[in-house]
């Protein structure tokens, strides 16, 4: 993987880990989230709507996929191809990662400029409250940082992120095609696709996401909303519900853990390339006051400096609503406007003008 891909990810201050908190029975005012905090913390809904569910193996399965991206902008899979046994391991070594002692995990956290290793969520400096939640950042080989975490143990951990990585690859390029075809966008549109057309040129990150058990959840957040600055992001969680995705014409639409199946988000890169036809979803986590929930997250993107812009073939004799740029010049500008950035840039940025 090039190394190119830490420059992508946006860097915030490191806050203090939720690990370092004592045992608390009541939430501490820093983690009390309210509607001034957040102007969607408060938005709830009543609707029994479900997230869509496909079979990856179903017949129709490229138009069930176009469908899920253009209504909801996500959807939950099954018969992915990925082992079950993997997915097993994947979350044995995340809750393995969360359990160690605090001074533990400390040893690889992540430096102030850095992307890999463990802290808080990215987002945090864009909130006046902190999340009910821990993360670990994986960019390339882990291995630095799991010989901190585990002298004696590290290859095996290791071996685990390298094969799920192998696999959420394929599964990207896959549901890419998928996804795209049900729009009538052919191989040699993607060019960067590569001659062998699984998109080898990407670059991706695998996040490791712990959300402790909450005293008083109904008034914490575990990850605020926010969309993903990727092109997709496919998560896999355990048996805990906590993910919710935003619909306009329903409100938050909680996402039930289906053993053995995966969650796909539509990215905003995603949502850029194809003119907008793809929404990317607006999603949160919240926690619960009687168990921890992990969750694996395999964000995928372009390479680094690829030019992304609207397929002409979605554009049709319209003008397009997006500018061409390239992934790092888009989280430069999500680094300051955040979940603002594409409206900020759509119709009225040229691409000279994005830094």
């Amino acid at each position: 993987m090039s190394s190119t891909l830490s420059d992508v990810f946006i860097s915030h201050p490191i806050h203090i880990p939720l690990s370092n908190l004592p045992d608390v029975k009541s939430l501490p005012d820093s983690y009390t989230w309210t509607s001034k905090d957040d102007l969607l913390f408060s938005a709830s809904s009543s609707s029994d709507e479900s997230l869509p569910f496909i079979d990856l193996s179903d017949p129709h399965v490229a138009t069930l996929v176009g469908n899920a991206c253009s209504t909801w902008g996500a959807f939950q899979i099954t018969n992915h191809g990925v082992p079950l046994r993997l997915l097993d391991d994947i979350e044995f070594l995340t809750g393995s990662l969360f359990r160690l002692p605090v001074q533990q995990k400390l040893k690889a956290a992540r430096s102030e400029n850095g992307v890999s290793g463990y802290g808080v969520a990215r987002i945090a400096s864009f909130f006046n409250k902190q999340m009910w939640s821990e993360g670990f950042t994986v960019i390339g080989s882990p291995l630095h940082d799991f010989r901190k975490l585990w002298p004696n143990h590290h290859l095996k951990y290791c071996e685990i992120i390298e094969e799920y990585e192998e696999h959420m690859q394929k599964l990207a390029a896959k549901l890419m095609w998928l996804a795209l075809g049900s729009l009538g966008v052919e191989e040699e549109e993607i060019k960067w696709a590569e001659h062998t057309s699984d998109f080898q040129g990407t670059q991706a990150a695998i996040q490791l996401n712990h959300y402790p058990i909450c005293p008083e959840p109904e008034r914490a957040m575990g990850l605020a909303a926010h969309t993903d600055s990727t092109l997709m992001t496919i998560l896999y969680q355990n048996n805990t519900a906590g993910l919710q995705v935003f619909r306009d014409s329903v409100g938050w639409v909680t996402v039930p853990p289906v053993p053995g199946s995966l969650v796909v988000n539509v990215g905003d890169l995603l949502h850029i390339l194809t003119n907008g036809i793809f929404l990317s979803v607006l999603h949160r986590a919240r926690v619960n006051c009687i168990r921890s929930r992990f969750s694996t997250a395999y964000l995928w993107g372009p390479p680094s400096d690829l030019m992304i812009s609207p397929l002409p073939k979605l554009v049709n004799h319209q003008s397009p609503l997006y500018p061409s740029l390239t992934w790092k010049q888009y989280l430069a500008t999500k680094a300051t406007h955040f979940n603002q950035s594409l409206s900020i840039i759509r119709n009225y940025l040229s691409s000279d003008q994005i830094s």
